[in-house]
């Protein structure tokens, strides 16, 4: 399990650790070597190599000395060398001293020449200037440093040879400018580790090594396309601790998703892995149910069902060889209100359910949902021990309550779903207990009654918040997806562009539908779909030009993506 934490946690983590007996100069000596170690990796292949570190004045600073001496010891090729933001009298700087290893001193470097020589002759830079300890806007010496950094790292990224091939398969027969990279320490420096605020002069890195936790900064939308590659180092500090077991927000990885998905049962059949009905479609957005009747089936699930109205499934059935229909009644190609009448009579086959992809927005077809939801909403909730399971109109026979209870199986509400839900009042108080409800940016908004913006800038805590408040799983989908519930909180690692095209999130909704039919959790189905849909994103940015992908490549890569994952 991967934590992520404040600056104040990580803190109160250290100085418990340091009071017990592991001290900082432990925690900084193993910094230093996970820093080392993953300088290495980026060096390897490289003759004589050329190191710079940015030193701050801080422990961040004391991690940079502490890694730069290690790769010296680790490479006797390499030319490692330091700039110091300011003044240190340590050990460490001492033994750099007494190695021979060049240190410079941004106070007797005026015009920054020496840093800019430095950079411009650099095969990587670690960034040890700040760490947690960013205080923004950055100001003074440190303003310089960052800005000096950043012009040297662009004009040797910007570099163009003076001739360039007309042929792009041939173009690598052309010298390309020297690669450098920057290894950032713990945060690159000009992130606010909490706010995930970004100064205008921050260092971006190719990859970001963390230590304790993941802070949470690091994981806003603002912030994520400059920490790049994010790797977390385990430095030794006790998981029992109990600043350590205080901080519940977790960053999902992918041992613990193989852990969720379990094993498949050799012997099993259609029916041991579930049956998903995805009500979804109308006669403007053929697409979304095949989109998520496909990513049903991808993840495992045995028979994926797809209730639409006829010039739906007339469009897809053809194409669809896997799926079993259900004909819905509607009015000029979207779901009529009565269609609740043929849902209710297969209920009790279903394992799952995901109504809303394509829906559209029609009153009847709104009236549709509420219909689905009254008939079971607070009263699935109230007279659930009186039921006799899944779907089966039971009468009531206690004196309050005469009405017939209908028990809805594990549900997904997504897309149109949940636009129609802005309509219906306190549609909050209609959802059967553990509900997952996947929201991007504008239909949170939609939702809360609120501009997109401020859930962009509030994400996190209202997903929190709203999680706790509607009492369901909420999905909150973007760069870095946050899962909520009223108990839990879960991000995931992934910010991509090759997924912000249409009909992906149909894509998530199905992956998250077919474990739920597998009899995942609510809870353990939204972390494992979410996962794996992002994945697949990344998977499909590193293969081929993220411009390019569409909803279907991702269905495609989905048993690639577990594969991975289950490795």
């Amino acid at each position: 399990m991967i934590r992520i934490a404040n600056i104040e946690q990580v803190r109160a983590i250290e100085a418990e650790a340091d009071a017990k007996g592991y001290s900082y100069a432990d925690m900084m000596d193993n910094a230093g070597r996970a820093v080392a170690d993953r300088a290495n990796t980026h060096l390897d292949g490289i003759e004589s190599p050329r190191v710079t570190v940015l030193v701050g004045s801080g422990n961040n600073g004391g991690d940079g000395l502490v890694a730069g001496l290690y790769i010296a010891q680790d490479n006797a090729e390499a030319d490692v060398r330091f700039y110091l933001l300011s003044e240190r009298d340590d050990e460490f700087t001492q033994t750099a001293e007494a190695a021979g290893l060049f240190i410079a001193k941004a106070e007797d470097d005026g015009d920054k020449r020496v840093l800019r020589n430095m950079i411009a002759s650099s095969d990587l830079i670690v960034d040890a200037l700040f760490g947690i300890g960013a205080r923004l806007p950055i100001q003074g010496e440190a303003q310089k440093i960052l800005r000096n950094v950043n012009r040297e790292v662009n004009a040797r990224r910007n570099a163009r040879p003076e001739q360039l091939s007309v042929n792009p398969a041939k173009a690598n027969q052309i010298p390309s400018a020297s690669p450098i990279v920057v290894l950032a320490v713990d945060c690159p420096s000009g992130v606010h580790c909490d706010t995930g605020d970004v100064d205008s002069n921050v260092i971006p890195a190719d990859e970001t090594i963390t230590f304790i936790a993941v802070k949470q900064g690091m994981l806003e939308s603002s912030a994520s396309d400059v920490v790049g590659e994010l790797v977390v180092a385990d430095i030794g500090i006790s998981q029992t601790l109990d600043a350590v077991k205080s901080v519940t927000d977790t960053l999902v990885d992918a041992d613990t998703v193989k852990q969720k998905l379990g094993e498949r049962q050799n012997d099993g059949h259609k029916g041991t892995f579930g049956r998903a009905l995805v009500v979804a479609g109308s006669v403007n957005y053929i697409g979304a149910p095949a989109l998520s009747a496909q990513a049903a089936y991808r993840s495992g699930a045995g028979l994926v069902t797809v209730a639409a109205p006829s010039p739906v499934i007339m469009a897809l059935a053809g194409h669809l060889r896997e799926v079993t229909w259900m004909m819905l009644a509607h009015d000029m190609g979207v779901i009529a209100e009565s269609a609740t009448d043929t849902i209710f009579k297969e209920l009790d086959k279903m394992k799952s359910l995901l109504i809303g992809p394509g829906l559209g927005t029609e009153k009847t077809t709104r009236e549709f949902l509420e219909k689905l939801l009254t008939s079971t909403g607070e009263n699935t909730k109230k007279t659930a021990k009186r039921s006799l399971g899944f779907g089966m109109p039971v009468a009531d026979t206690s004196t309050d309550n005469d009405e017939k209870v209908i028990e809805l199986p594990p549900l997904v509400i997504d897309a149109d779903g949940l636009n129609l839900l802005t309509e219906i009042e306190d549609w909050w108080t209609l959802l059967p207990e553990n509900s997952i409800i996947t929201p991007h940016p504008g239909e949170m908004a939609r939702l809360c009654d609120i501009e997109t913006s401020e859930v962009q800038a509030n994400r996190w805590q209202l997903a929190h918040e709203k999680a706790s408040e509607w009492d369901v799983i909420l999905v909150l989908k973007g760069a870095h997806t946050v899962i909520a519930s009223k108990d839990d909180f879960a991000v995931l690692p992934f910010a991509t562009d090759a997924l912000a095209t249409a009909g992906t999130g149909d894509v998530l909704a199905g992956l998250i539908t077919g474990f739920l039919a597998q009899g995942l959790s609510a809870w353990d189905a939204s972390i494992v779909g979410g996962y794996i849909h992002g994945f697949a994103g990344k998977y499909l940015e590193q293969q081929t030009n993220s411009r390019s992908v569409i909803a279907s490549d991702v269905l495609n890569v989905i048993g690639d993506v577990l594969s991975a994952i289950e490795a």
